[in-house]
């Protein structure tokens, strides 16, 4: 039988190296992300069911939490619950348009006045919540039609919107131009739970006395995914979410309450770049911050902080590979973390290894949880140069 030069040199690089493990079945070892279609169709299911089939405006900015925000759009778009998409920067907004997605799109974010003429030609909704009447007369008569648009009140969050005392008379003087078709009235919870009530008055009234004067104000929406748990009363004309769409609980205790069941739509994974044998007494990390009590096999995986896994995850957190859970040890450096096997080899380069996904253990809460961070920072963080793959 021929021998390949690759086994060839293989075998006798081993003899030279007996400890270490120096091939793999397949030549990439880039990190990548994972994006599960039918767990993403079944999160907005049970969502719409919890809301009564309000009509769902799915928020995918940040680059879509982690999905990509053309993949989070492209695979949401064909769901009837899905009314359209809410993004916070200009260029995703843009995106979504050159990717051809038809259903509206929403801009949270700001803008000056020649960003909110490119976005109206692009068929994009501002957001607003300052006196640009005058501005969008101007665009609205360039451009023939009437310029479709969300007021923001702010009820108590103190970031952006109109102040809801302010309000009354910014809604009615943009109502009352020919230039405005008003889509919707919104606003952010604190998520205060005390202070969100008031929060919740102050909105109420304020619709209330516009629509007594005859004031068309659109969609009311008021619930993020943090709403869906905690404030069913005000799920109004539309939600918002965003986190639990992607199959991701916000807060620890909404995973045990029962009211939706949600899978994560996305994973983070590589494949195992090294395999070795520490001996009793010696280090691994930079500081040497983890020291073998006794011989250790472990693990390198090309995946660092600046692919957005955490460098808190060497505390506690653990990664899935070959079906068992091993811990992140030493440090996570840039591109590499350090992976204990224990006593016994059992896993090789060229394993698939699980950061997270949706399999109960290794899901994102689990990972934060562990490592004591945010699934926001978990999900959002991740390099938007990662490929990303649907499953």
């Amino acid at each position: 039988m021929k021998t390949s030069r690759r086994a060839l040199l293989g075998a006798a690089a081993a003899s030279v190296l007996p400890r270490l493990s120096l091939w793999a079945a397949d030549s990439s070892f880039d990190p990548w992300v994972e994006i599960n279609t039918e767990n993403l169709r079944h999160n907005v299911q049970v969502i719409s069911k919890r809301v009564a089939d309000r009509p769902i405006l799915a928020v995918i900015k940040n680059n879509g939490y982690g999905l990509g925000v053309e993949n989070a759009a492209k695979h949401l778009e064909p769901q009837a619950a899905i009314a359209g998409f809410a993004v916070v920067k200009l260029h995703e907004a843009v995106a979504l348009r050159d990717a051809g997605i038809k259903k509206p799109v929403l801009l949270m974010g700001p803008f000056d006045d020649k960003n909110l003429e490119e976005a109206i030609a692009r068929d994009i909704m501002p957001m607003v919540y300052t006196p640009v009447g005058a501005a969008l007369d101007k665009i609205s008569q360039k451009l023939r039609k009437p310029v479709p648009l969300h007021v923001c009140v702010d009820t108590g969050i103190g970031r952006v919107g109109v102040p809801y005392r302010a309000a009354p008379d910014l809604i009615r003087d943009l109502a009352g131009r020919k230039s405005v078709a008003l889509r919707g009235v919104m606003m952010t919870f604190t998520e205060d739970p005390e202070f969100d009530k008031e929060q919740l008055i102050r909105y109420k009234n304020l619709c209330a006395a516009l629509e007594k004067d005859g004031i068309a104000l659109g969609r009311k929406h008021t619930c993020s995914s943090f709403g869906l748990f905690q404030r069913p009363e005000a799920f109004l004309d539309m939600v918002r979410p965003g986190m639990a769409l992607y199959g991701v609980y916000s807060e620890p205790e909404f995973r045990g309450m029962g009211i939706l069941d949600l899978r994560p739509a996305m994973a983070l994974k590589a494949r195992v770049a090294y395999v070795k044998q520490l001996r009793e007494g010696e280090s691994a990390g930079y500081n040497r911050a983890y020291m073998a009590r006794k011989d250790t096999w472990v693990a390198t995986i090309p995946v660092g902080h600046t692919d957005g896994w955490p460098r808190e995850t060497a505390k506690r957190s653990k990664v899935r590979i070959n079906g068992a859970l091993y811990p992140v040890v030493a440090s996570v450096s840039a591109s590499h973390s350090i992976i204990e096997i224990g006593p016994e080899r059992k896993v090789e380069i060229g394993d698939t290894v699980t950061c997270f996904d949706w399999q109960e253990g290794s899901r994102p809460e689990d990972v934060a949880d562990s490592s004591k961070t945010s699934v926001y920072d978990l999900t959002m963080h991740l390099n938007p140069l990662l490929p990303r793959r649907v499953v």
